[in-house]
């Protein structure tokens, strides 16, 4: 998986439509192994984008799980524990 994909299931507050967009931009990036696309290919690139986004936040939608919300806050000062762990000298 990516690592600039940040998982949006169960979240209090839930994920919003700029990070559903988000992520779905990094994965079309992915895929496509490409930033920026050509003019080109730019409407196909867009479409993907707009596609994979609705497509997430249906599966967002959709989903269904008995554990509590995680606390965005608490996530977040976890990973930069982490990251502090990771890259300390």
């Amino acid at each position: 998986m990516c690592r600039n994909i940040r998982p949006l299931h169960n979240f209090e507050p839930p994920a919003t439509t700029d990070e559903v967009q988000a992520a779905a931009l990094q994965y079309v990036r992915k895929v496509s192994g490409t930033t920026k696309p050509s003019q080109v290919n730019a409407e196909a690139f867009e479409r993907a984008v707009s596609e994979v986004a609705q497509a997430t936040a249906r599966l967002l939608d959709a989903l269904e799980t008995s554990a509590p919300p995680k606390d965005r806050e608490v996530e977040a000062a976890k990973a930069r524990a982490r990251a502090q762990k990771r890259y300390a000298s």
